[in-house]
């Protein structure tokens, strides 16, 4: 059933001029690099269409995941945009190497006062580190603070374990909203909480999409695995953009076979 209403989505992407994808557990596994069959469709895709990616994870983690994984033609290259940390940053390829667009980094006070508000919100959900850290347990990304329960570099058994048996974002995030109610706070992943200024989500980099290659946004489509209230791709809502809500890499493959016929 659900793959009838995948299809159906597909024939209303036809249309569309952008296509905006969120990473994590839409074109990868989560914290897994692009395989070799979704980069051949995403190029195959890019023929067509611009793409944007907009994901959680920072520079460097979109070279590794994604950038690297895809081995795309310099003509190509031009229909192609990255916004990581959830659209606090765009990149855009320049003569065929990546060029920064614009950035919208956390000031140092403001980092600090977001690591005042984990350690706090910790206490007030009786939150007690008890699992092996793989990584940095709360990372910098400059543009956005972002918690993992098991650490960036964890292994995604231990990620899907943990989001089934002792998930308690929901919990830490109201904790998180009451210390810091001039902040964006969502759920990313399968383990992980982003904090940035307030405003700057991916909805912010959608918008900004349309700014920088002058397409209206209804021309765009944002393909995600986090659209449910409170998850990290949720914000674009408020762009009206037309959405698709994934489950997987995999359903994103058929979803894009599908258009590609």
């Amino acid at each position: 059933m659900y793959l009838r209403i995948l299809s159906k989505q597909a024939e209303k992407l036809i249309d569309k001029k952008i296509l905006v994808f969120d990473l994590d557990g839409t074109l990868t596994a989560s914290k897994h690099n692009l395989d070799k069959e979704m980069a051949g469709i995403l190029r195959d895709v890019l023929d067509k269409k611009i793409i944007a990616v907009i994901g959680g994870g920072d520079y460097s983690q979109f070279q590794q995941q994604f950038i690297k994984c895809f081995k795309i033609s310099k003509e190509q290259s031009k229909n192609l945009y990255i916004l990581p940390t959830s659209g606090s940053r765009m990149y855009k390829y320049i003569g065929g190497d990546l060029k920064m667009v614009y950035k919208i980094d956390l000031t140092e006070d403001e980092k600090k006062q977001i690591l005042a508000a984990f350690d706090k919100s910790f206490i007030d959900i009786n939150y007690v580190n008890e699992i092996e850290i793989f990584g940095d347990l709360i990372e910098d990304r400059d543009s956005q603070i972002t918690f993992s329960a098991h650490g960036q570099k964890a292994s995604l058994d231990k990620k899907v374990e943990w989001n089934k048996d002792k998930d308690i974002r929901l919990d830490l995030k109201k904790a998180l909203d009451g210390y810091l109610p001039e902040f964006e706070i969502r759920l990313g992943g399968l383990t992980s909480v982003d904090v940035t200024k307030k405003g700057i989500d991916k909805a912010y980099g959608v918008e900004q999409l349309e700014k920088e290659l002058s397409i209206s946004i209804k021309d765009m489509a944002f393909i995600g695995d986090a659209l449910y209230e409170g998850g990290n791709d949720h914000a674009v809502l408020r762009t009206n953009i037309y959405t698709v809500q994934v489950d997987d890499f995999e359903e994103t493959k058929y979803l894009l076979r599908q258009l590609l016929k």
